[in-house]
């Protein structure tokens, strides 16, 4: 014997499966975005010929940046960590290609004061170019850094300069993300950048 539902069971049934389909579709891009950036190690231009920004990039790749964008530093925003595999591997590659490689320790949960973006910005406008900017995932730390380069050393806009910190790279712009610590050091340095606080 079948059941009959009530219109308004029938009503949940079709609004809970649709509510699955639109939950399946949104894993299934949110998927293929995440993989895109794992592929491409989230390697972008910020101004072609002079800087570019990525996340952790392998010997291979900085090589093979070095070859086709003529890197000539290498900005670690994850600090010093000798003895770790991933930081050994970039010196030894950064050494043997004759690049120059800094490291700017900084968090992506915690703000930058002001004397720490100046430290970072006179580092960046003195550095050999092409540069390239890297952290760990290339999002939010590189998204910051690379809005403060736009900002300080490129004098562009500030709508230009924020678009570095985008979900375009990864970046999440919620005020409850710990990554948000990015966003309000931007907004913070916005008067000493001459832009207007937003």
């Amino acid at each position: 014997m079948q059941k009959i539902l009530p219109p308004l069971a029938r009503h949940l049934v079709r609004v809970g499966r649709g509510a699955i389909v639109a939950l399946v579709a949104f894993a299934a891009v949110a998927g293929g975005f995440y993989g895109h950036m794992l592929w491409t190690a989230n390697f972008h231009p910020v101004i072609d010929g002079e800087l570019y920004r990525s996340s952790q990039p392998s010997a291979a790749m900085i090589a093979d940046l070095q070859k086709q964008y003529g890197i000539k530093t290498i900005i670690n925003l994850r600090g010093d960590n000798t003895g770790h595999h991933w930081y050994d591997k970039e010196i030894t590659e950064a050494k043997h290609l004759d690049i120059n490689h800094v490291d700017f320790r900084m968090s992506s949960n915690k703000e930058l004061t002001q004397e720490q973006a100046a430290q970072l910005v006179e580092i960046m406008r003195d550095a050999p170019k092409p540069i390239l900017i890297h952290c760990q995932a290339g999002a939010d730390r590189t998204g910051l850094a690379s809005a403060l380069y736009l900002a300080a050393i490129a004098k562009t806009n500030e709508a230009t300069a924020e678009g570095q910190m985008s979900i375009i790279y990864g970046h999440l712009s919620l005020s409850f993300a710990r990554a948000y610590a990015m966003d309000r050091t931007f907004e913070k340095l916005e008067p000493w950048l001459g832009l207007s606080s937003s």
